[in-house]
């Protein structure tokens, strides 16, 4: 039987470096990628006083007045930075479910210390993906430090996932590294206010979708109105919050890289009750792991075979979430 809930994985096994270790955690994190795409890991190495400072950093921001905030708006929307406002996205026009948007504000950020003299990061289509990252230097200089620390953490973190994502399919430890050794991964604070109004009909905090990429990494709080999971028996099941842990899920992206043996799950974050709508703001710190925008991503030896050939035309990394990205922040800033 799949798993129907979202499984809670000791990462300890795998840093400890032994063979036995690294198999015992690869194959946890295989079973809950190919019953449920989610899971919930501890013992992962992040600082827990760095995931404090970004919480308190973040907090900071988005309390500025809202022109202070537009300083750094997002320019585009072919560019994933800045700061998006409330209503302004809708994640579950990426799977054309035109609902009403979504009840959270963002601030973004893409890859950091890109070498800009280097034509691999500024030239062709290269310069959406590495554009660069706007900062609130005069109002909060200490915003862009502690968020440059956590994205490092996160990428680092990031890497492991995808060496045990190897080890769990079969492949060489390192078979993934060259083709995220230049990502264009983004880091996003998702901020859901307190909600004195009601919601409209079929809107939510944040819409029934799933990710893009390759993997997903999100810190969350113990809030009224949480992030729920859908099952393979099509049930909404609540992912635990467990003190300390992150929660990590597959994106549409390793999806189609496996040829669909892990799932990359609908997954929506949910509006409180109204009996704790006025106390139940919530912060998500989320990590979108991506590949290098020009890794292409084709069926992995491992997953196909007699009888399973391969579902998906090769795509390039790159050329996915680009499609993927300006469907939802286009429809979405349309629908309000």
């Amino acid at each position: 039987m799949p798993l129907e809930n979202v499984p809670i994985i000791d990462l300890a096994g795998y840093y400890d470096g032994t063979p036995d270790g690294k198999a015992k955690v690869a194959a946890e994190v295989g079973r809950a990628c190919r019953d449920i795409g989610f899971m919930v890991v501890t013992g992962h190495q992040v600082p827990a006083d760095l995931v404090a400072s970004t919480y308190d950093i973040s907090r900071q921001f988005f309390d500025l007045p809202e022109p202070v905030k537009r300083k750094v708006a997002q320019p585009s929307p072919d560019q994933v930075r800045g700061y998006s406002g409330l209503c302004e996205e809708g994640l579950s026009y990426s799977l054309d479910d035109p609902t009403p948007p979504d009840l959270k504000e963002s601030f973004s950020v893409g890859p950091i210390d890109v070498p800009r003299d280097d034509p691999y990061f500024t030239e062709g289509s290269a310069a959406v993906h590495f554009a660069p990252n706007l900062w609130p230097d005069q109002d909060l200089p200490a915003l862009r430090p502690i968020w440059e620390a956590y994205f490092k953490s996160q990428e680092t973190l990031a890497a492991d996932l995808m060496r045990l994502f190897a080890l769990a399919l079969d492949l060489p430890e390192a078979f993934f590294d060259d083709k995220i050794d230049r990502h264009i991964s983004m880091f996003r604070v998702l901020n859901y206010p307190d909600q004195k109004d009601e919601p409209l009909p079929g809107q939510m905090r944040a819409g029934a979708h799933s990710d893009y990429g390759s993997l997903t990494i999100v810190r969350q709080e113990d809030r009224p109105g949480g992030l729920q999971v859908r099952n393979k028996m099509g049930e909404w099941v609540d992912v635990p919050f467990i003190p300390g842990s992150f929660v990590v899920n597959i994106g549409d992206l390793m999806m189609q890289w496996t040829n669909d043996t892990w799932i990359s799950t609908m997954h929506r974050v949910i509006n409180p009750p109204r009996d704790k709508a006025l106390d139940s703001r919530r912060i998500s710190l989320v990590f979108f792991h991506q590949p290098n925008y020009d890794a292409m991503v084709s069926c992995l030896e491992s997953c196909e075979g007699p009888g399973n050939p391969a579902k998906y035309a090769p795509v390039s990394s790159g050329d996915h979430l680009y499609m993927k990205f300006t469907k939802q922040t286009a429809q979405g800033r349309d629908a309000a």
